[in-house]
């Protein structure tokens, strides 16, 4: 049985929405209450689609991708029949994980007392049970979880009945056309641990109004008097033109695309390569960023010398972006700060995902 939430105060005030010219920006105990950090794992990630990885890493029968999703053990396999599921991570006897990594098997086997799945999910073994009584393995398959994909990427979502994944994502192929992510290849995962609310982390991606007091190297690369950003139902979108400085991602007549994908997660587009950002809580004061690399190329000597120079590129703006969120988590929890306001030129995105949050909000306090 969950634990039942303790709700902190949201006022209705705080939970309405008005015209960003006039908006405020949402309560910094928004950031800081520990009662939100289980409140947005019920909320918002368990009723959420969540990307847990690409389809290169699922190519044949028996391989498996373990992830967590709001606090939840999380396995995807590909079957004997080439179909890709998802299932809770967990045994159905005494709550035993099935996976520990990233793997390819033949049979799924609980790593406490043995029990064995096939890759369907349905029960095959039980040790040292012939004994039990009004016992029937099928009624001990594993729980699934609902499963789709796109542009080769894997997405699941724990809510019982979840809106269909194009209907959050709709458009977003065509806006990038001609590019393709279900063509790249995964190349490597870094994991950044930051100490900051992961509302903050999403707040400072979602702006380029920071990029030449944290970030000036990255100005080189973009250019920041026509950085755009565009707001759509679910997801908004940041892009701009690529300067010549910036050689290693090819001419200057290449654009950089920032998606983010509500709630958490965020696909970083430049020339030959895909970065995907997927931002998982860890306390009401700190989350863990998974930065997953995909390349066209990463066979070739070039290729692989262009993607180590991408990857130490992408590391420096990182460390940047943890540092100012680690020194804007302080001052969210100091005495002199509750609401800001925002920039209307600068910080809609911002804005946007701050009224998607109260969306999510209203509607599960709503009887």
């Amino acid at each position: 049985m969950r634990q039942k939430l303790i709700l902190p105060d949201m006022s209705a005030d705080e939970l309405s929405v008005l015209p960003l010219e006039r908006s405020e920006t949402i309560p910094s105990t928004w950031y800081t209450d520990p009662r939100f950090f289980e409140v947005d794992k019920e909320v918002i990630l368990s009723q959420t689609w969540q990307c847990i990885g690409h389809l290169s890493k699922l190519q044949h029968s028996g391989d498996q991708i373990v992830a967590t999703v709001a606090g939840n053990p999380i396995l995807v396999v590909r079957g004997q029949d080439d179909h890709v599921r998802a299932f809770y991570n967990v045994c159905r006897h005494r709550g035993g994980p099935l996976a520990l990594e990233d793997c390819t098997t033949k049979v799924l086997q609980c790593k406490y007392h043995g029990w064995t799945y096939l890759l369907d999910g349905s029960l095959r073994g039980t040790p040292k049970f012939d004994r039990t009584e009004l016992f029937d393995k099928k009624d001990f398959g594993l729980v699934p979880v609902p499963l789709e994909t796109w542009e080769g990427l894997v997405f699941v979502n724990l809510a019982g009945k979840p809106p269909a994944l194009q209907s959050i994502v709709k458009g977003m192929r065509e806006r990038i056309a001609p590019i393709s992510f279900a063509t790249k290849k995964f190349y490597r995962r870094i994991a950044y641990r930051v100490n900051a609310n992961w509302k903050v982390y999403v707040d400072n991606y979602l702006e380029g109004y920071h990029l030449p007091y944290v970030h000036p190297e990255l100005c080189n690369l973009l250019d920041y008097q026509n950085y755009i950003t565009e707001t759509f139902d679910y997801y908004s979108l940041q892009h701009s033109p690529i300067q010549q400085k910036a050689s290693f991602y090819g001419s200057s007549d290449g654009r950089a695309f920032y998606f983010f994908v509500w709630p958490n997660f965020m696909l970083n587009i430049l020339p030959g390569r895909l970065q995907t950002n997927l931002v998982i809580p860890t306390s009401s004061n700190s989350c863990t960023v998974l930065f997953d690399y995909y390349y066209n190329d990463i066979e070739s000597e070039e290729s692989r010398r262009i993607i180590e120079e991408d990857i130490r590129y992408s590391d420096k703006v990182q460390q940047e972006d943890a540092e100012i969120c680690e020194h804007v988590q302080r001052g969210l929890e100091s005495a002199a700060y509750h609401k800001g306001r925002f920039s209307v030129d600068m910080e809609n995105g911002v804005y946007h995902f701050q009224s998607l949050l109260k969306k999510a909000y209203r509607e599960f306090l709503q009887p």
